[in-house]
């Protein structure tokens, strides 16, 4: 399996008047995802900005029914959790569920929308549905003990013993190139920065690819590839490692072959953005609008919490103001009773023994 290091530039420009020969020399030459085949090679060095076209193009126009329809789904998922009730966060509760299942459905929508775009290139199949993939221990042991690019042209058998399953976002087949891609699509990478999780993923993608080709044959309807490709997209679009299988959102012109299909994600996403900015703020409003005050009983009087407070273990807590207070005047009354300073602090609290350790349950009587 060659590893391909490639770059796209963001932000590509994209020239409507590039005839069909300079389109066709524009795919057959554009950036491969982290995979093996024969499609997988090497792309050059880093160069200028590349002006070209692609074959096929979508304009937001020609699927923003489509997609407007899927973000009113996935605002009306959102909107319809029932949380349940939380003492800690109280009349926010319904806010922190509106944000956990805006991190669930922005997912959601994304693989969705990709799925519609798609169908923009005729010679493309998107596979959404019963992607359990084995995890060949064979393949997680290649891919775990060996460099990915010694894998170039392994193929294994899907049905082989096999510990546990990955399945991917969506499995994109482009018929015309022979090529299958594995798609996991992240609203975000932020949280894997840190962690070995992303490692973990790619491992799982990578043993995947060796057996999709036998698992396609079996259970696609005889659907043949020779080359298997693996991509992550990150839905926010931070900067891409072609390298390490990371595409940006805003390279999947060159994934799908479809001009217009990054651009028309952005439009999703700013829309989405604005359904859930409004749907989070008029929740915020209804809490704060049900908040009550706080009931006291009469005369009481509610004295301010001291900003900082030092805890005495063997006696009543002081601020540390009150503690230097009471020193000095015990201090100074020493001296007005008795004329000097006979160094006794009587105020001063015996030293407590402390036990440290692992919690312990209290012995029986």
């Amino acid at each position: 399996m060659s590893t391909n290091t490639v770059s796209v530039p963001y932000g590509e420009v994209l020239r409507s008047m590039i005839d069909a020969a300079e389109a066709a020399a524009a795919s057959g030459s554009r950036p491969r995802p982290f995979g093996f085949g024969r499609n997988a090679v090497l792309a050059a060095g880093c160069g200028p900005a590349v002006l070209r076209r692609h074959p096929h193009l979508v304009r937001f126009a020609d699927v923003e029914v489509d997609l407007d329809l899927l973000i009113d789904r996935a605002i009306a998922a959102i909107a319809d959790g029932e949380p349940a009730e939380d003492e800690i966060l109280g009349h926010y509760v319904n806010i922190a569920s509106l944000v956990r299942a805006v991190s669930f459905r922005e997912g959601k929508l994304l693989e969705h929308a990709v799925e519609r775009l798609a169908k923009a290139n005729p010679s493309i199949i998107v596979l959404t549905q019963s992607l359990k993939l084995p995890l060949v221990k064979a393949a997680v042991e290649a891919v775990a003990g060996n460099d990915w690019s010694s894998l170039d042209g392994i193929k294994l058998d899907c049905e082989a013993p096999a510990k546990g399953s990955y399945t991917p976002d969506l499995i994109v087949v482009n018929r015309a190139r022979h090529t299958a891609y594995i798609l996991d699509v992240k609203r975000s990478l932020a949280s894997y920065g840190d962690t070995s999780r992303l490692e973990e993923l790619k491992l799982k993608m990578m043993a995947s690819a060796m057996v999709l080709p036998d698992w396609l044959y079996k259970n696609q309807k005889r659907l043949m590839v020779d080359a298997v490709e693996v991509a992550i997209v990150d839905g926010a679009s931070r900067p891409s490692d072609h390298a390490s299988g990371v595409w940006a959102l805003s390279e999947l012109d060159d994934l799908l072959e479809i001009d217009g299909v990054a651009a028309c994600m952005a439009e999703l996403r700013q829309r989405f953005a604005i359904r859930v900015q409004q749907l989070l703020e008029a929740e915020a409003r209804k809490a704060l609008g049900d908040m009550e005050q706080p009931v006291f009983a009469p005369n009481t009087i509610v004295a301010p919490a001291p900003m900082c407070s030092r805890i005495n273990l063997n006696g009543p807590s002081r601020t540390y103001e009150e503690d230097q207070a009471a020193r000095s005047y015990d201090d100074d009354h020493d001296r007005d009773e008795r004329g000097f300073d006979d160094g006794s602090d009587e105020d001063e609290p015996t030293p407590a023994f402390i036990r440290i350790g692992f919690a312990r349950r209290p012995a029986r009587h």
